[in-house]
């Protein structure tokens, strides 16, 4: 898989990077795709070919044979691909972090994230035993992902990949894609369980099916990994995902702090480029210890700040003068998730609130 520059410092395999990566290909629509999705004959041509691909890359006959015949060119999931805020927003202006708070931070959600982990405490004990991750933030990733399972998408997955990797701007990103999707038809997920976004995630934690296939779990025993109707399997492969993503256990994901008036913070900024998701990662401080931070004048709001040795950065989302953050490494795991500094925040918040 090619990628654009945003998308080339992500881990390749994560939500976040397949994430990064639809959204690189709506930014390229201006410049034209090289196949027209209106070209329904064209589309059937295609398949032919995707056919051969899958068959060739695993995936049987049966399946092939099931799938292939029923496909048809979806134009809604290309206009939505273009009308992504990446293929015409130019704007370099960020907006203010506690708007989006208000939305996704919400008490009706924080309190259905409460209802789920006081349902599911038995089964989120057990994983974070596994896992080192904590029961809360698994919750709140699947409260933003799909309000605890109220909503997961109703598009059929695969005539959605196909149709994507059909209109060609991101082709080999959406082929292999709708091949894991194939494959996972292989592993026994039903057709009717392949139901999603239009952009090919699926289930309570949104995965692709990529990401299915390499991380979902079992959490019930039921030699199944059921991510549509399991909690536990849900909250197993969430788990899962964060262990994969370098998740370090006992360790906050950040806290809520006060930054003094007089802090100099051209002397704390960040001077490096990431490669990863630059434009998030470059409203990040540079990183220092706790103690380091302290020294600064720094200082916690309600949570005790992580042990002194902790490395963090600053983040300030509403601007000086207005509550900040220190991040630690684990908040770069929520961001492996899906790499926008407000969603991150949200996620640690969210968990903060239901474990209250």
């Amino acid at each position: 898989m090619g990628g654009t520059s945003r998308a080339a410092g992500l881990r390749k395999g994560s939500v976040a990077w397949l994430r990064t990566a639809i959204v690189a290909a709506a930014a390229m629509v201006a410049g034209g795709g090289p196949a027209q999705a209106q070209d329904d004959p064209g589309f059937q041509s295609y398949m032919v070919q995707l056919r051969q691909q899958a068959l060739a890359d695993g995936v049987s006959v049966r399946t092939a044979d099931a799938v292939f015949p029923g496909l048809t060119l979806n134009p809604r999931v290309i206009e939505l691909d273009r009308g992504q805020p990446g293929a015409t927003n130019t704007s370099s202006a960020i907006p203010a972090f506690a708007p989006y708070r208000s939305q996704h931070v919400d008490a009706a959600r924080i309190a259905r994230g409460r209802q789920t982990y006081l349902a599911q405490r038995s089964r989120l004990q057990r994983i974070e035993q596994q896992t080192g991750v904590p029961e809360s933030i698994m919750v709140a990733i699947w409260g933003h992902e799909t309000n605890y399972g109220s909503y997961t998408g109703n598009f059929d997955l695969l005539r959605s990949l196909a149709s994507l990797a059909y209109e060609g701007r991101r082709r080999s990103l959406f082929a292999g894609e709708f091949i894991a999707g194939l494959k996972m038809l292989d592993r026994g997920v039903t057709r009717e369980q392949l139901k999603g976004s239009w952009a090919g995630a699926t289930g309570n934690p949104q995965f692709l099916p990529s990401i299915y296939l390499r991380l979902a779990r079992d959490g019930d025993g039921d030699g199944r990994a059921d991510i549509w109707n399991s909690p536990a399997d849900t909250l197993a492969s969430i788990g899962n995902y964060f262990t994969d993503a370098g998740w370090r256990a006992g360790q906050p994901w950040g806290v809520a702090v006060t930054v003094p008036a007089g802090l100099d913070r051209s002397q704390v900024r960040n001077r490096l480029v990431s490669p990863r998701c630059p434009r998030v990662f470059e409203r990040h401080s540079g990183w220092r210890t706790i103690a380091e931070w302290r020294a600064l004048g720094v200082t916690s709001q309600g949570r005790s700040l992580p042990a002194d040795s902790v490395m963090a950065t600053l983040l300030e989302p509403d601007g000086q003068g207005a509550t900040a953050y220190l991040l630690t490494s684990n908040y770069r795991v929520i961001l492996d998730y899906n790499c926008s500094n407000f969603y991150a925040l949200s996620v640690g918040l969210l968990a903060d609130a239901v474990e209250r």
